[in-house]
């Protein structure tokens, strides 16, 4: 399925080649560099078939419809809010559905460090599609990215579409790391949040959302890095440091509205994650 013609309402830009492999000499985007960007509505028809994988790295997003990919072996069914990601030089297809053709926004990019950003999204060969959780921001960036390169293709405009990239590239890496609504992780997030000043003991919070206390803590490693207790730690310590910035309270305040009643605890562990005393860190000029 290569539909050779456009589709209504369709934006398209291409870099041209020389331009690109010049772009990929200098300093800030040889780590990143878009090729090509565009949005296809209602694609009727369209799909593309690549044996040997592509040079660059190629993220669509679908945001209405339905589609199909193919990759490492597997076909996976693509439906809206979902992004594929199919790094360079690994054989891949993919095409819309025939009875209700996807919506899609893509770019292609390059570089030194794409590699390490699909590895933070935990894409790879055996896994190229992502379930998104804001849609409408990953759409948003590839919006600017297609508007951007629609103006001209100057290296200060790819400059400006590289940062655009890495934030797009980032932001799928937060998606996959954010638990979805109802998942016990996500239960378990919000709980914690909600009583910044309370003490919460991990096995009451474990069956409170239905995994076990072991499995619990494997959630947090993997989404905070770091245990139950050490999060809710830095959810004090961030409110805390709010309240330093924002409020005149005495320290010992400060403390007990964090859950720490003993001044001297709180100051302890205030400086164990600061390197420095409530006090001393209030008279630190910021910004």
């Amino acid at each position: 399925m290569e539909r050779a013609d456009g589709f209504e309402r369709q934006r398209l830009s291409v870099v041209p080649r020389p331009l690109v492999e010049a772009a990929l000499l200098r300093p800030v985007t040889r780590r990143i560099v878009v090729t090509d960007a565009g949005y296809f509505p209602r694609a009727a028809d369209h799909g593309r078939r690549r044996p040997n994988g592509a040079a660059e790295t190629i993220v669509i997003v679908c945001v209405d419809g339905s589609g199909w990919v193919e990759a490492g072996g597997q076909r996976v069914r693509v439906g809206s809010s979902t992004a594929i990601v199919l790094p360079g030089g690994i054989p891949h297809s993919y095409g819309a559905s025939e009875d209700d053709p996807w919506t899609i926004w893509w770019c292609h990019v390059r570089g030194s460090d794409v590699a390490e950003l699909l590895e933070a999204a935990d894409i790879s060969p055996a896994r190229v599609t992502l379930s998104l959780r804001g849609a409408d921001r990953v759409t948003a960036m590839l919006d600017e990215i297609s508007t951007s390169l629609e103006r001209d293709t100057t290296p200060a405009r790819l400059v400006a579409t590289s940062g655009m990239a890495w934030r797009l590239l980032t932001q799928l890496a937060v998606d996959r790391l954010l638990p979805e609504h109802g998942t016990p992780l996500e239960r378990a997030l919000r709980y914690l949040e909600d009583r910044v000043d309370g003490t919460v003991h991990v096995p009451e919070l474990a069956a409170m959302v239905g995994v076990s206390p072991s499995h619990l803590a494997a959630l947090f490693r993997e989404a905070t890095g770091g245990g139950v207790v050490a999060h809710h730690l830095a959810l004090k310590m961030a409110r805390a440091r709010h309240l330093l910035d924002t409020t005149d309270l005495p320290v010992a305040e400060i403390g007990r509205r964090v859950g720490m009643g003993d001044p001297f605890y709180f100051s302890r562990r205030f400086r164990l994650t600061h390197g420095m005393a409530p006090t001393a860190y209030r008279e630190h000029h910021k910004g």
